[in-house]
């Protein structure tokens, strides 16, 4: 897996597009989220040449470039073929690393893996990558009954299968932590809260919302309960902060919920990647109520495009309601923002604008979670005035909403909450009678 760098790189950006302008603001943002230092950049339009990627007389610029910048490692914002990869390697000085967008998104990620289903899914992915490039390895080997054909190194007939187990291994193991989680959650429900997740691409604000939501920052008093809350959340300006997930308790006007960040989405990822991080989205998936962050302050086309792109995910196995956020409104004017907001009505009916970073709005959002979320149940219990029915009274403080409670000869207490913390109160309750009667 890979390891963080003792020391920072230098780096020089390389990007081909068929037509058009390339753009490589976010291949910058990436490669200084890896930890490298992008010292030049160059760019080429032009259909993909199938041995060098970008043109032979441009893989020539590239290597002067990176000779006087400096450079120990180039960055393409493409794909590169094993065959390219080699080529473009000979091109270069000596000594030189070649990056292609997949591989410093798997470096990234490898930087990030805290815990062990992070770090699963970080070397299911550099599995996942490195497969084809061994079946190629192999195919172009064995037809050409030269080991090392075109400079790809030598193969081992054993190396594809090896990968094919491992990949095996590693999805079995994620399984097992996924039965771990859906049981957690499942305890937490009926413990009364409400689950909902942030979802959204990277640099879309989901960090620093999470801490306006999250007032209780204090929530690992019950670690057997609890035991993947955290007490902080990044919030600075880096892409994949977050690679986990991040969980903290947050107070609605009538209720608790648990509100979880997860790792951002990314424009233009390979099947493979997405497929290995796709347990990361459980909490998603899972959740009662899913925020959709938006960064409002980036063009209309590129805000549709990612909304759409993360409708197609969500809702491949998704059934809670999606609430889309626009934030950063600091960022844009109030013309702007209404044009937006008519422009992207069909995807976005009646969201929720915010700015994270100043807190504005972020009342009006906890309103509209609270409507979207399950509606509670009302219920009215007539409790024997016993120890045991004062223990039942503070449980149900504790798992749902007190509206009203009246001590006497009995305990009378009104209050409303999830249906599960209802049936459980009720079930409390008959078990109180049943130990009173003769």
């Amino acid at each position: 897996m890979t390891e963080t760098r003792a020391h920072t790189e230098t780096a020089v950006i390389a990007k081909r597009v068929d037509s058009g302008s390339p753009e490589t603001a976010e291949i910058r943002e990436l490669a200084r989220a890896a930890g490298y230092e992008v010292a030049d950049e160059l760019t080429q339009t032009r259909t993909e040449d199938p041995a060098y990627h970008i043109g032979k007389g441009k893989a020539g610029q590239l290597s002067e470039l990176v000779a006087r910048a400096g450079a120990s490692v180039v960055i393409f914002d493409n794909q590169l073929g094993p065959y390219q990869t080699y080529n473009l390697g000979n091109q270069l000085p000596d000594g030189v690393r070649i990056l292609d967008r997949f591989r410093l998104i798997l470096e990234i990620f490898g930087q990030r893996a805290q815990t062990r289903k992070a770090q699963l899914q970080v070397e299911l992915a550099e599995l996942r990558y490195e497969l084809p490039r061994a079946e190629a390895k192999a195919s172009l080997a064995k037809r050409d009954e030269r080991p090392g054909f075109m400079g790809l190194g030598e193969y081992d007939e054993s190396r594809e299968q090896d990968i094919k187990n491992q990949i095996a291994n590693i999805r079995e193991e994620l399984e097992s932590i996924e039965e771990t989680e859906q049981h957690r959650r499942e305890q937490r429900r009926e413990s009364g809260f409400d689950l909902v997740a942030l979802a959204g691409y990277t640099n879309a604000g989901k960090s620093t919302l999470l801490r306006r939501l999250a007032d209780d920052l204090d929530v690992d008093d019950n670690e057997d309960l609890h035991p993947d809350l955290d007490s902080t959340a990044e919030s600075e300006d880096r892409l994949f902060t977050t690679l986990g997930t991040t969980t903290r308790k947050a107070e609605l006007d009538r209720r608790e919920a648990l509100v979880t960040d997860t790792v951002g989405f990314i424009s233009d990822l390979p099947h493979w990647l997405v497929e290995s991080f796709k347990s990361t989205l459980d909490s998603v998936y899972r959740a009662d109520l899913v925020l959709l962050v938006v960064d409002v302050s980036e063009p209309v086309e590129e805000i549709r495009e990612k909304l759409v792109t993360s409708h197609d995910t969500l809702y491949e196995r998704n059934e809670a309601p999606i609430l889309t956020v626009l934030n950063k409104i600091d960022a844009v004017d109030d013309d702007e923002l209404q044009r937006k907001r008519e422009a992207l009505s069909a995807l976005a009916p009646n969201p929720v604008a915010v700015s994270a970073s100043e807190g504005r709005n972020v009342d009006t959002l906890r309103a509209r979670i609270d409507e979207a979320l399950p509606a509670l149940r009302r219920e009215r219990l007539v409790l024997p005035m016993t120890d045991d029915a004062m223990s039942l009274v503070s449980w149900i403080h504790d798992h749902a909403h007190v509206e009203d409670v009246e001590y006497g000869d009995q305990i009378v207490i009104a209050f409303e909450g999830r249906p599960e913390t209802v049936e459980q109160a009720r079930a409390k309750a008959s078990q109180l009678e049943a130990t009173l009667e003769p």
